[in-house]
């Protein structure tokens, strides 16, 4: 199959992009792991201009349903490979299709960074966790502690008080960065406790998480017992797909882009999370955007 752009990544950034391209006339199609990507794991966006209050996962259903009643071909697997081919795209997808196109807009936006402490990994989905809307549901009526102090930690740690008995949220800072407004309902919460200056220096369990070592004493012990722990502590952006494409990243792994979008490889255009743009302001709205932009930039490049 071939088009006239590739999208990767099925984010605000590259929905919206498709949306774009489908009132140009830009055959196009959107490729990524997840239908909405990471905004799914939220628990409650609340500054999307318009609607007052909705959930991660309501607002990826809607935009995905969007792009599509505007034509977009939308396939939900993962992209392995990519490769020039003159001036067009060979991208070569999980499912073992390949797809032409002539251009290509990088969305695929970040990851979950992780603690890198001993046994997160050996009891990650065990009690460790990176998305506290998706399996909060499962610490019903038990302690859990949330790791991290920005929107995203305040975030799950609200929405798991309002499922678990007790959340330790735990930061490393003298003081939370998130906005005003998550921090005043944290603090009015009686079922939140802030452990502040803390950091994780191990994660501990048999068969499952069962505490948590601290490296500095609560109450007197550097043992927390928990059922539990979401590890909120950032995003690096996801680039991998790309380390073949000689594209041009900044000093944290962002892809670099001009005013329009485009990167340092021609035909190749990065917009959302994943890039320089927008002061690195990671939102939905500037992802948006960024797709918009990026998207009107192909087609003048493709009417050339």
């Amino acid at each position: 199959m071939k088009y006239d752009l590739a999208i990767v990544g099925a984010g605000p950034a590259g929905l919206s992009a498709s949306v774009y391209a489908s009132r140009y006339g830009i055959k196009n199609v959107v490729i990524g792991g997840i239908a909405g990507g990471l905004v799914t794991e939220t628990h409650e966006i609340g500054n999307w201009l318009g609607t007052q209050k909705i959930t991660g996962f309501d607002f990826a259903q809607k935009a995905v349903a969007h792009a599509q009643s505007l034509g977009a071909n939308i396939e939900l697997v993962n992209v392995d490979r990519i490769e020039k081919d003159g001036d067009e795209f060979e991208l070569f997808l999980s499912s073992g299709k390949k797809i032409q196109a002539k251009t290509i807009l990088l969305t695929m936006g970040t990851k979950h960074r992780h603690l890198g402490v001993p046994g997160e990994k050996e009891l990650a989905g065990k009690g460790v966790s990176y998305c506290a809307t998706c399996d909060g549901f499962f610490y019903r009526g038990k302690i859990v502690a949330v790791v991290g102090g920005s929107d995203s930690a305040a975030s799950a740690a609200l929405h798991l008080a309002g499922i678990v008995e007790k959340v330790f949220l735990i930061y490393r800072g003298e003081k939370l960065r998130a906005e005003n407004f998550w921090v005043e309902s944290i603090l009015k919460n009686e079922k939140i406790t802030v452990l502040y200056n803390t950091n994780i220096k191990e994660i501990k369990g048999e068969q499952k998480v069962e505490d948590v070592v601290l490296d500095s004493p609560f109450e007197g012990s550097d043992v927390l017992k928990i059922d539990g722990i979401f590890v909120e502590i950032g995003l690096a952006p996801n680039v991998n797909l790309v380390e073949n494409l000689n594209i041009d990243l900044d000093e944290d792994g962002h892809i670099k882009i001009e005013s329009d979008g485009r990167t340092s490889e021609k035909g190749i255009w990065a917009a959302g999370d994943i890039t320089t743009g927008s002061n690195k302001f990671k939102q939905i709205v500037t992802a948006a955007a960024e797709g918009a932009i990026a998207t009107a930039s192909i087609q003048k490049h493709l009417k050339k």
